[in-house]
């Protein structure tokens, strides 16, 4: 069964909401956004859902398929452990 995945993105603006191919990077610097995992739908600023195939992530529907290599991908992201203090002062 599929899992359902559930980003809180530090870091959004246009451009990064039209990636659907993306590669997890090692390291903050290389990443062109952070994302932050939430436990629960409320919490997230936007809701992906994971995708076997990179056929199934074409367009712009919140699904992303995580390729292999960093040059097949539309964005690298890196999965934070912390929200940033300045997102949280924003959400208040």
């Amino acid at each position: 069964m599929k899992q359902f995945v559930l980003f809180g993105l530090l870091t959004l603006t246009t451009q990064y909401l039209l990636a659907q191919k993306v590669c997890s990077v090692d390291y903050k610097n290389q990443a062109d956004v952070s994302v932050f995992v939430v436990d629960y739908a409320n919490q997230a600023d936007l809701k992906v859902f994971k995708v076997d195939y990179s056929n199934q992530a074409d367009g712009n529907k919140g699904l992303w398929f995580f390729t292999d290599y960093e040059n097949q991908s539309d964005k690298k992201i890196f999965f934070v452990d912390y929200i940033e203090l300045r997102f949280q002062l924003l959400k208040h």
